[in-house]
């Protein structure tokens, strides 16, 4: 199976279980005034709620019905394209900035970018943006041996994500923050991941059950209840 499509499978964990785009990441990208953005590879609005919030109009793409359906549910008000970063489905020209929300990596970036070319106005902002739970913090890379590294997490230690012509040198932002939860919550966000969603019931429920060893035996993970879960969102950005 194509794990990029795999998440229509699990779009109402998705949904819940995921966290939130801080708003520090979506002012960064796109400063203070209002634009046109396209959100792409949207699943079920993460990002597309922080970039409404903070007073940009945006158009939500994304390949995955099922997906979309909560986004649509959810952000009622939101455009919403069925399509992909290499084919999006919007106008030529048609937007300030096109936005990755924990997408780029299932892209062809070659030919994702000829696409931003086509539909990105002058000088148009192309932004990549993940939510990274923080490997520094040693249970956190226990929770990440268990889960097995994502391929965002494999992307982004490779160095900085690949982009093509007509986008040059990347900035980077970064900023921490913790997401709180609980075991139930980490369980449910184990089950929001491709390679999970695609396993075996087997492997499954053995990711399950060693997650749930490692909050109920890990010294600093005293409350399986209250556990705060520690990121880094990491926001790039190229213009056009």
């Amino acid at each position: 199976m194509d794990l990029s499509r795999s998440f229509g499978q699990a779009a109402d964990v998705y949904r819940t279980a995921r966290p939130d785009y801080p708003a520090a990441a979506v002012q960064w990208l796109l400063g203070d005034e209002p634009r046109t953005v396209a959100d792409v590879g949207a699943g079920t609005g993460k990002l597309t709620a922080a970039l409404v919030a903070a007073g940009h109009q945006v158009t939500a793409v994304e390949p995955d019905e099922a997906m979309l359906a909560v986004l649509r549910q959810d952000l009622p008000g939101v455009a919403t394209l069925v399509g992909t970063g290499e084919s999006t489905g919007l106008p030529d020209a048609s937007v300030d900035a096109c936005v990755f929300g924990q997408s780029w990596h299932w892209v062809d970036p070659v030919a994702a970018c000829a696409e931003m070319d086509r539909v990105l106005r002058p000088e148009g902002i192309l932004g990549l943006v993940w939510n990274m739970r923080d490997q520094r913090i040693d249970w956190v890379a226990s929770l990440t041996e268990i889960m097995g590294a994502s391929r965002s997490e494999e992307v982004l230690d490779a160095g900085d994500p690949p982009v093509a012509a007509p986008f040059g040198e990347l900035e980077k932002f970064e900023t921490e923050w913790t997401s709180p939860t609980s075991l139930a919550g980490l369980l449910e966000l184990a089950k929001s991941r491709s390679p999970i969603i695609t396993a075996t019931e087997e492997r499954r429920k053995a990711i399950l059950a060693g997650i749930a060893e490692l909050v109920h035996d890990h010294p600093n993970l005293g409350d399986p209840d209250r556990i705060d879960l520690p990121y880094r969102t990491v926001v790039f950005r190229a213009v056009r």
